[in-house]
């Protein structure tokens, strides 16, 4: 019953529109690569037909947009079939990316921890500092990722932190929105009978205000890790990185490689998807120990 009950709600729906994406993605190969065929055939004085032109504008070497068999096929030649240790491994890429991602993450959620408390305990810093960090997430990361890099580089820090700090910088946000909506979700009759224990504001957050807050902070927290590694990609773009998965992306644009942007795009989902999973499974051992049910 159970099996029949996944296959059913879980499987079959998407499945179903996994399926679709693929054959609308191939639809749209054919679309987008047939110019360059019909151009190539044009310039050499012949013509070609549709069965001809078909497999063709699925084997390009350089295509508009490359078929999801090529995607799969260099995913599997730059994970499997090269060293982790190479240049031209995406593992290796990926454990670049990820020890940026992984270092801002940390810091972003400490920080936004930190600003949501103070935010919370302080009237002052809920009405001078809230707005604040609403308004620094109207600036473009990509406009302001150069200037952390070159001010960064200037006082001799390179390498891991100024890529870590942008990711820093976006990660922070959703934990600060998310711990404050949280911290405050406590209901008044609870607080009331806090107070009617005479606890202190220490006990009242540890023991009220703090596991209130989970939900709301592993859900900041899976928005928070994603959007850490986009930071961390980011940040290898202004710099020239040789490694990296933006550097993968930005090599691959520089040499019009389109099939290696995207197996580098679809290695960034894959460990994103993964992050998130991690983080989902922190939240379900820690309701577990909090005594929710399975």
């Amino acid at each position: 019953m159970e099996r029949a009950s996944f296959f059913k709600d879980r499987l079959l729906p998407i499945g179903t529109v996994v399926l679709f994406l693929i054959v609308l993605w191939y639809v749209f190969v054919v679309v987008l690569n047939a110019p360059f065929e019909r151009d190539t055939a044009a310039r050499a004085g012949t013509t070609i037909s549709f069965s001809e032109l078909l497999p063709r504008t699925m084997a390009q070497e350089r295509p508009v947009l490359p078929a999801p068999h090529q995607v799969l096929a260099e995913l599997w030649d730059t994970t499997f079939n090269k060293a982790i240790t190479s240049k031209r491994s995406l593992v290796y890429h990926a454990w670049v990316t990820l020890s940026a991602t992984l270092m801002g993450f940390g810091m972003g959620a400490v920080l936004g921890i930190l600003l949501a408390i103070a935010i919370v305990h302080n009237r002052a810093m809920d009405r001078s500092l809230m707005p604040w960090v609403i308004a620094s997430q109207t600036i473009p990361i990509l406009a302001i990722a150069p200037m952390i890099i070159v001010v960064l580089n200037a006082v001799g820090i390179s390498g891991l932190m100024p890529k870590a700090l942008i990711s820093t910088y976006l990660s922070f946000f959703p934990v600060v929105v998310g711990m404050v909506k949280g911290l405050r979700s406590a209901e008044q009759i609870q607080l009331d009978l806090m107070h009617t224990y005479n606890a202190s504001a220490s006990q009242t957050f540890w023991k009220l205000r703090w596991p209130c807050s989970m939900p709301y902070l592993f859900t900041s927290l899976k928005v928070a890790i994603a959007i850490s590694l986009v930071g961390a990609i980011v940040g290898e773009l202004p710099t020239g990185a040789v490694a990296g998965l933006g550097a993968r992306l930005l090599a691959g644009s520089y040499y019009g490689q389109t099939v290696q942007i995207w197996a580098a795009l679809f290695m960034a989902a894959a460990v994103a998807a993964l992050l998130v999973i991690i983080v989902g499974f922190a939240h379900s051992l820690v309701l577990k120990r909090m005594g929710a049910r399975a």
